[in-house]
């Protein structure tokens, strides 16, 4: 008999149980909310960390040292996915406060009626965290000292290259692209649109079925954005209308500026409150 499908209620549970972990450090805890060949992707663009093994040095590495909130503004539900618009405050052993601007994405699943995350993907901005530090004096250098080793301990070199990969995005040209679509969109013009895209893209609303470009324009008009992410081959952005509010994921090509996917995860929801 299949399991029955989570409540809304359930999933966020779920979520919430990780930053609350992070809170008391208890690393049992926080790894214990992944499937078995989980996928952990933060920054994404950087080298995943898939299965518990790569996940416990994950959570040795970045998690234990530091003391870490969350500042949640907003949970976006979509089907078996939770977006997150976030900051993320971290703050480093040496005394160094580093806040991100975040969207977080977590795909659960459900095995033997336990709802696990199977899929975390932390969009955020390496280059942004780099600067926090060179920008905060000796406590920042102090600070990255500090991290190199741990990096190299837990994660070997093939760790520490994979993780350097986050600087690697789409950049300025995949932030024009993603705000000239969006632009596009507010506009009802499916001609300038079709020109951000690659062959073949695909248009997604909350339920993850593709759908026409018209549709998909007809369906966010009044859109709105504020808060773009540029992280690997993805740009997110922090999206609303009068209606609803939520996070828009935009991902290209290979090699190339051409959106080939977008999800609109959005729904009405109420602020996030704690």
């Amino acid at each position: 008999m299949p399991d029955p499908t989570p409540t809304v209620a359930e999933l966020l549970a779920v979520v919430g149980r990780s930053p609350s972990a992070v809170a008391v450090h208890d690393r049992a805890a926080w790894v214990g909310l992944f499937s078995d060949g989980a996928r952990v992707s933060d920054p994404v663009g950087s080298r995943p960390h898939v299965g518990t093994a790569a996940i416990e040095r994950f959570y040795d590495t970045f998690i234990a040292p530091n003391s870490i909130t969350f500042h949640v503004k907003r949970d976006v539900v979509c089907g078996m996915t939770v977006v997150r618009d976030l900051d993320l405050e971290t703050r480093m052993s040496t005394g160094v406060v580093l806040t991100v601007p975040m969207h977080l994405r977590y795909d659960l699943v459900v095995e033997s009626g336990v709802v696990t995350v199977d899929g975390l993907y932390a969009h955020w901005e390496l280059p942004v965290m780099i600067a926090q530090l060179a920008g905060a004096g000796w406590r920042g250098a102090a600070a990255s000292v500090k991290l190199a080793p741990q990096l190299l301990s837990n994660q070997g070199v093939l760790g520490v290259t994979g993780f350097m990969r986050g600087l690697r995005t789409v950049g300025r040209p995949g932030r024009n692209a993603a705000t000239g679509f969006l632009v596009a969109v507010r506009r009802q013009d499916t001609a300038a649109m079709s020109e951000r895209l690659a062959p073949g893209a695909v248009l997604e609303l909350s339920s993850g079925s593709p759908i026409a470009l018209a549709h998909f324009a007809e369906s966010l008009r009044e859109l709105q954005w504020s808060k773009m992410i540029v992280a690997g081959c993805a740009v997110t952005a922090s999206v609303r209308s009068a209606a609803w509010e939520g996070v828009a994921l935009l991902e290209f090509a290979k090699r190339s500026h051409e959106i080939s996917r977008v999800r609109m995860f959005v729904e009405a929801v109420t602020p996030f409150t704690k």
